[in-house]
């Protein structure tokens, strides 16, 4: 084989990630928290940013400066910009993985610490040697702890989000602060439903957790240890008694002698009046919501960004104008002048196309779910995260970032804006999905009709079901089964059996 030069032409597309590029798609998926100490960040290190003082309804503009477009002005879900929606798409609108990692970006706005215990301390090393956040230790927090098992416990979509409303109202002594019936109207939900889902929750680490009263908390952890028979039951519902010192009332109401009423105090006293003070030690930061949603007057939504949480920057022209017009500066200095100026500039149009992206996306996600809006959680239309982004065309990546971190205030309360994310059922009909949720509702409304005569089986239970128009495998009843703690069709009908003898 001869070896020869040649000239070969190739035409290739690739993706190329500049820092300014990157921070946008930073800015998108930060929380306002984040965003926050990110721009304050941003006002120390660039000499032509200011922070802008003025009201958020009032004027922008400033002798010398040009006002950042953050997207402050509310907007309805019918009035949005699309000249700044298409902008925002072109510039933010691209592939997670495309983002090269090893980017010189700053990370800063995330707090990249290494966490480190005291135990340094007793090793011979000062702690003046160390890193200020190498000695930052970050605790898990009650809600998080308490979210982690309830992920574990079911997967149900409607126990999930019920669950996340409860676990939200859990104070951090670890008490439910709010009535269960309250809590069902507020979302919409059948009593029973939040009974289940608040009776799983406290079966939950640490015991006690999800109580409404003293006397409830301290029924769980006896019942966790075991140990809440006839004479501790009483005990603890005339638990006043032992504020009182009244050892005798004690005796009377357990029915037990005096030996077995201290006792009984003893194990009380051994007890945690306050188990969620075991986690979450930290200081407890308030959710402000990034979008509100109220009631028009038209009888549909209005969707509007919270302006009191997005930071406001100036860019100072004025000063740019100054210090360019100088004479004798080198090019060094030039260079950096520019390039601090390019950075202030796409900063504010970056938190611009942020504000504008958000509007966006949570706009149509309440179109999809204005039902739930209306009527309650039952009422939950299946939704992914294509649904979305086929309609507002953005990529799912994009719509994926926006929705993490992020919250919505509503008529129903306060939710993170995945939370109305939920699975689909095929129609075997051709015609609209159905939700993963209002399936699983269907068959328990079936398993709790059954009789002992008409017990039925996964099969059967298929079968009602694609005659209904919902096209579902036997494998995924047997998993909503499961998930509802629902036995086999075998275990049930044993169980009637046994119940009729």
């Amino acid at each position: 084989m001869a070896l020869a030069p040649r000239l070969e032409f190739r035409q290739s597309q690739q993706l190329v990630m500049t820092p300014q590029l990157q921070q946008a798609i930073k800015l998108l998926q930060l929380s306002n928290l984040e965003l926050s100490e990110y721009v304050a960040e941003q006002l120390e290190q660039n000499p032509f940013l200011e922070r802008d003082e003025t009201p958020a309804d009032g004027p922008a503009e400033r002798r010398g400066e040009k006002p950042a477009e953050t997207g402050n002005a509310s907007q309805s879900s019918g009035e949005l910009d699309q000249s700044n929606v298409k902008e925002a798409r072109d510039s933010l609108d691209v592939e997670y993985d495309d983002v090269d990692p090893n980017s010189s970006g700053s990370d800063a706005a995330y707090g990249d610490y290494k966490p480190n215990d005291w135990a340094s301390a007793s090793s011979g090393r000062s702690l003046d040697d160390q890193e200020f956040g190498a000695t930052l230790k970050k605790e898990i927090s009650l809600a998080d702890h308490l979210t982690e098992q309830l992920h574990v416990a079911t997967r149900d979509p409607m126990q999930l989000f019920i669950g996340a409303y409860i676990i939200d109202m859990i104070d951090e002594a670890g008490y439910l602060r709010e009535d269960l019936p309250t809590v069902a109207e507020r979302l919409g939900a059948e009593l029973a439903d939040v009974e289940e889902t608040h009776k799983m929750i406290t079966a939950f680490d640490p015991s006690g957790v999800g109580a409404r009263d003293l006397k409830e908390c301290l029924k769980l952890q006896l019942i966790d240890a075991n140990r809440y028979d006839p004479s501790m039951q009483a005990f603890v519902e005339n638990i006043e008694l032992l504020a009182k010192g009244d050892l005798k009332g004690l005796m009377k109401a357990t029915d037990a002698d005096e030996e077995d009423v201290r006792d009984m105090i003893a194990e009380v006293r051994a007890l945690t009046p306050k188990p969620g003070y075991a986690y979450g030690g930290g200081v407890v930061q308030a959710i402000a919501p990034d979008v509100f949603v109220t009631k028009s007057q038209d009888g549909g939504w209005k969707v509007e960004l919270n302006s009191e949480t997005l930071p406001r920057v100036l860019v100072n022209q004025r000063y740019y104008a100054e210090i360019s017009s100088v004479n004798g500066a080198d090019e060094k200095d030039k260079t950096f002048i520019a390039e601090q100026f390019a950075s202030a500039n796409w900063l504010a149009k970056s938190l611009h196309q942020r504000a504008q992206t958000i509007l966006k996306v949570a706009s149509e996600i309440v179109r999809q779910q204005d039902a739930f809006l209306a009527y309650g959680v039952k009422h939950l239309r299946p939704l992914n995260l294509k649904i979305v982004a086929d309609a507002i065309e953005m990529h799912e990546s994009t719509i994926s970032r926006v929705t993490s971190n992020k919250y919505i205030a509503t008529p129903r309360g306060l939710f993170e804006l995945k939370y109305f994310f939920t699975a689909s059922i095929a129609s075997s009909s051709g015609g609209e999905a159905h939700s993963a949720e209002a399936v699983r509702h269907r068959i328990r409304e079936m398993i709790e009709a059954e009789t002992k005569d008409t017990v039925l089986s996964d099969d059967k239970i298929v079968e009602i079901l694609s005659a209904e128009g919902v096209d579902i495998a036997r494998r995924t009843v047997a998993k909503y089964r499961e998930t509802l703690n629902i036995p086999s069709s075998v275990q049930r009908r044993r169980a009637m059996l046994q119940t009729a003898i």
